[in-house]
C-alpha cells in the first residue's frame, strides 16, 4: 500500500475564530486564537480537568467533547461497552465519567484557561428494550418506557400510532419517518413533538449551559425532526455571560450521517446548528489509506467535493462510531494507522475547510468492537497517566498528544482567515499549496521523492521543524529549513520516511 508524505510550514499570528455562518447555534466560541477541539472519549472528569490546565489550555485547543455526562444503563453482557453511555436512564449528572460536583469542577477550571467543553447530548431516545439500573442507581424498563428517574412514562415515548414497523424498530432507512419515528436498535424513541418531553430535555441542556458549557454534540440528529430540534434550541438559555459575553447562543453540532443514498440530508438540519460531516474523513482515507490517487484534485477540497459549506461543518477523520465499524463509508483512519494518521490530521488542519475534531482514542482490541474504556477490577475508569514524553499510558492513546498533531493545531490557529493559494500538483499523489503569507504545504506518495526549489511565499529565515522536534528557548530538537529572502525554500523529503510531516513557523525561527 502506498502511502503518502507531507510537508507543511507556517507561520504564527494570535487570531480569533470567525464565523460566517447565519445559523444561530454554529458559533464554537473559541477563545482567541483557536481553532481546533479533541473528543477525549471516555474520559473522567478530573482528567479532563487536569488535561485542560496542563496540555490543551498551553497548546491552543479551543475545547473538548465529551463523553455524556447523564445517568446510563448499567450494561453486563458484554461487560460495560462503550455504548451503554448512549442508554440514558435519566437526567442526573452521575457516570462513570464523575459526579455534578466533579463535572461543575471541570468546566470552571476548563473555562479559566480558555478551553470549551461540549456535551454530547443523548436527546433522541433511552434504553434499550431491557429492565435495570443506571449509574445513580435509577431504575428503568426500556421496552415499556418506563423511566422513573426523568420520570418518563409510556406516553412519552413514539408508539404504533407514530412508528408502523410490526416491532417498532427501523428497518428501512430508505423511509425518514420511519427512521424518526422508530427506535433505533431497540432504543426507547422518545416523543420530542410533546411538549412535557421537550421541557424536560430542555431543563436538562439548560442545566448544563448554566454550569458553564459552550455547546453540545447531538446525538443522532438524523433520528429527530429538524421542527422538534428547533423548537428544543429555541428554548434554551444563552451561554453565561461571565464566560462568553451576552447574548451568546450555545454552539450546536448535529450527528446526520448523508452519504448521498437516503432521503435526510444534512442541509434539513443547517438551521439548528451545524452538522458532522461523515463523507469528509471517508474521502480523506481513500486518499491517504486507500491511494485512491486523487490528492491531485485536492485543490477543490470542500464545497466542490459535494459537501457543505464550510461554516455548516464540523470536519473528523474518524469519530467513535466509525473507527470501531458503525455509521457509514468504510474503514477509516484511526491510530491502528499512526503514520497516515499524522498526514491525515496534519492536511486537516493545514486546510481552511470547516471546523476540525480530534479524535483522542483508548485502545481497543479490533475483535472486540464493544469494549470499554480502560478499567480496573470494580469496573472503574482507568486514570489517564501521562509519560515522561508526553504520551499517555494505562490505555489510553491520546492522538491529541502526539507531537505532530498538538503542533498542527498551532498551524489551524496561525492560519485561520488566510486563503488557500498557488496549488500545484506534481502527479497524482504529490502536491503543494500556501495558506496566503502565512502558511506553505507539500504532500510526497510513497516510494517517491520530492527534491525541488519551491517558493513559500514565507519570509527569509532558519525554522525549527516542529513536527520531528520541538522549538524550546531558541533551540531546535528537529531539523531546520532555510528559506531564502525570496520566499523559495529547498524541498526534500522521501514518501517512505517514517515520519512524514514537516512544519515551521515564525515563532520556531532560529
Amino acid at each position: 500500500m502506498n502511502m503518502l508524505s507531507f510537508i507543511l510550514i507556517f507561520t504564527v499570528v494570535n487570531i480569533p475564530h470567525v464565523v460566517l455562518s447565519a445559523g444561530p447555534y454554529s458559533e464554537p466560541h473559541c477563545a482567541a486564537g483557536r481553532d481546533t477541539i479533541v473528543h477525549l472519549f471516555e474520559w473522567k472528569w478530573t482528567d479532563i480537568k487536569a488535561e485542560c490546565e496542563r496540555f490543551l489550555g498551553p497548546n491552543g485547543y479551543c475545547g473538548v467533547q465529551i463523553s455524556p455526562p447523564n445517568e446510563n444503563a448499567i450494561v453486563t453482557n458484554p461487560n460495560r461497552p462503550w455504548y451503554e453511555r448512549y442508554q440514558p436512564a435519566s437526567y442526573k449528572l452521575i457516570t462513570r465519567s464523575g459526579n455534578e460536583r466533579e463535572f461543575k469542577d471541570m468546566v470552571t477550571t476548563c473555562n479559566k484557561v480558555g478551553v470549551r467543553i461540549y456535551v454530547d447530548a443523548v436527546i433522541n431516545h433511552m434504553t434499550g428494550g431491557f429492565s435495570g439500573n443506571g449509574t445513580a442507581g435509577s431504575y428503568f424498563d426500556g421496552a415499556n418506557c418506563d423511566f422513573p428517574g426523568v420520570p418518563y412514562g409510556s406516553g412519552d415515548c413514539n408508539g404504533p400510532d407514530l412508528c408502523h414497523t410490526s416491532d417498532g424498530s427501523i428497518h428501512n432507512y430508505g423511509n425518514a419517518i420511519e427512521v424518526r419515528n422508530c427506535r433505533l436498535f431497540t432504543l426507547a424513541d422518545l416523543r420530542l413533538s410533546e411538549d412535557y418531553v421537550r421541557g424536560k430535555i430542555v431543563d436538562y441542556m439548560n442545566k448544563l449551559i448554566d454550569i458553564g458549557v459552550a455547546g453540545f454534540r447531538v446525538d443522532a440528529a438524523k433520528h429527530m425532526w429538524p421542527g422538534d430540534l428547533h423548537i428544543i434550541f429555541r428554548m434554551l438559555n444563552d451561554l453565561r455571560s461571565d464566560v462568553f459575553g451576552t447574548s451568546r447562543r450555545p454552539f450546536v453540532f448535529q450527528e446526520v450521517i448523508d452519504m448521498g443514498g437516503e432521503p435526510i440530508k444534512m442541509s434539513e438540519y443547517f438551521g439548528t446548528g451545524r452538522v458532522t460531516n461523515f463523507i469528509y474523513g471517508v474521502k480523506l482515507a481513500d486518499i491517504f489509506l486507500h491511494n485512491s490517487n486523487q490528492a491531485k484534485w485536492l485543490d477543490s477540497w470542500g464545497e466542490r467535493w459535494s459537501m457543505p459549506n464550510t461554516n455548516d461543518v464540523v470536519v473528523f477523520l474518524s469519530n467513535h462510531d466509525n473507527q470501531r465499524g458503525h455509521g457509514a463509508g468504510g474503514e477509516p483512519i484511526t491510530f491502528y494507522h499512526p503514520k497516515q494518521l499524522k498526514i491525515a490530521t496534519a492536511f486537516m488542519l493545514a486546510h481552511p475547510y470547516g471546523f476540525p475534531r480530534i479524535m483522542s482514542s483508548f485502545y481497543w482490541n479490533r475483535q472486540n468492537n464493544w469494549e470499554g474504556p480502560p478499567h480496573n477490577a470494580d469496573m472503574s475508569i482507568k486514570d489517564v497517566v501521562i509519560n515522561p514524553d508526553l504520551t499517555c499510558g494505562n490505555g489510553w492513546i491520546c492522538e491529541h498528544r502526539w507531537r505532530q498533531i498538538f503542533n498542527m493545531v498551532a498551524f489551524r490557529n496561525v492560519v485561520a482567515g488566510t486563503p488557500l493559494t498557488n496549488f500545484r500538483s506534481y502527479g497524482g499523489q504529490q502536491i503543494s499549496f500556501s495558506r496566503g503569507g502565512k502558511g506553505f504545504v507539500t504532500l510526497v506518495g510513497d516510494g517517491s521523492t520530492l527534491n525541488q526549489t519551491i517558493n513559500t511565499g514565507l519570509p527569509v529565515g532558519d525554522y525549527c521543524d516542529v513536527i520531528s522536534g520541538n522549538y524550546v528557548n531558541g533551540t531546535c530538537s528537529g531539523k531546520v529549513i532555510r528559506v531564502e529572502e525570496n520566499g523559495e525554500a529547498h524541498i526534500s523529503i522521501k514518501g517512505d520516511a517514517d515520519d512524514p510531516v514537516i512544519a515551521i513557523h515564525i515563532g520556531a525561527k532560529i
